[in-house]
């Protein structure tokens, strides 16, 4: 070996026998850089690179190798520091550990991300199966207790009639199979078949149509609209139809739904007693939750004697 092979050689022996010295290869780098009279040297483990000197001139590399495998390189700059092949001979097994060291921290930070990648993909199907749940609640809420209200207000009635209840049980009777089986179907995920294959326009009419003081205008809605965005509205109306039947009984409803330059728009009025819009719950959540999950908007206006109106609009 060299002089300035077996210099450096035996400045890496010193700096490796410190007690509880740890390799560090940018400190591998310095010793050997500096005992080789260098202007910079680097070591590249596990495709990283840690240099020491700005390495003026030309750099010349050397292959590290440990056992019959490479494990990394070391450049010295300038070229004419010549060649230290001895060097990265005696660097084998300091660099075969840093390198296993590189591969195991590599390891580890890809088994975290992966472990928060898990933990991310359990939150988001937690949070997908909550909203599955809850769409689930709002549509037993929207569609099957619309019915229901119904049903309520029909027994009111047969029971100042009882002279005639007969006919009126009948009725009865029907209205519940119909709720029975909205309930079943929206529990089961279906839609009712008219919104499904004749769109919202003449789902609302066969649904509006039963309920005298409901008026129901569809003549400016020429086109369909994605199947979430035709059920939202559909449950988003029925609700409000719904609230207005049970918090303003007797009052005349008025649904419009029709296309626009913003989108599908949507209003149910009624000419009830009306609410102070500061009252707690004024605001719908409900309505406005279904409506933002297919990006629109609901906004509600109401006061004390001018009755209720609620507006909405899903963009295009």
């Amino acid at each position: 070996m060299r002089t300035r092979e077996r210099r450096v050689a035996e400045a890496i022996t010193a700096y490796l026998a410190q007690d509880g010295q740890e390799p560090d290869p940018g400190a591998l780098a310095r010793v050997v850089g500096t005992a080789a009279g260098a202007t910079g040297c680097a070591l590249i483990v596990g495709g990283r690179r840690f240099q020491w000197g700005d390495g003026a001139g030309p750099w010349l590399e050397h292959d590290v190798t440990h056992g019959d495998a490479v494990v990394g390189v070391l450049a010295v700059a300038p070229e004419s520091v010549g060649r230290l092949g001895g060097v990265a001979a005696v660097l084998g097994a300091p660099v075969a550990v840093l390198r296993l060291a590189e591969e195991t921290d590599r390891l580890r930070r890809e088994g975290d991300a992966a472990g928060r990648a898990l933990v991310d993909d359990r939150w988001r199907a937690a949070a997908e199966m909550e909203q599955e749940r809850r769409g689930l609640e709002r549509d037993l809420h929207d569609g099957a207790q619309h019915h229901l209200v119904a049903l309520r207000m029909s027994l009111a009635l047969a029971e100042h009639a009882m002279g005639t209840g007969a006919g009126r049980v009948t009725d009865l009777l029907a209205q519940l199979e119909r709720a029975e089986r909205v309930l079943v179907d929206t529990a089961a995920g279906i839609l009712p078949g008219t919104l499904v294959t004749d769109g919202l326009a003449a789902a609302l009419g066969a649904e509006l149509s039963r309920h005298d003081n409901v008026t129901f205008d569809a003549d400016g809605m020429r086109r369909r609209y994605p199947a979430p965005v035709e059920s939202a509205v559909y449950f988003v109306v029925l609700e409000a139809v719904n609230n207005a039947r049970k918090h303003a009984i007797g009052a005349t409803v008025t649904v419009i739904v029709r296309d626009s330059y913003q989108g599908l728009e949507f209003s149910v009025a009624d000419d009830g007693p009306g609410f102070a819009m500061a009252a707690p719950g004024a605001g719908l959540p409900g309505l406005t939750a279904r409506a933002a999950s297919v990006g629109g908007a609901v906004e509600v206006r109401s006061a004390p004697g001018a009755g209720t109106t609620i507006t909405g609009v899903v963009p295009l």
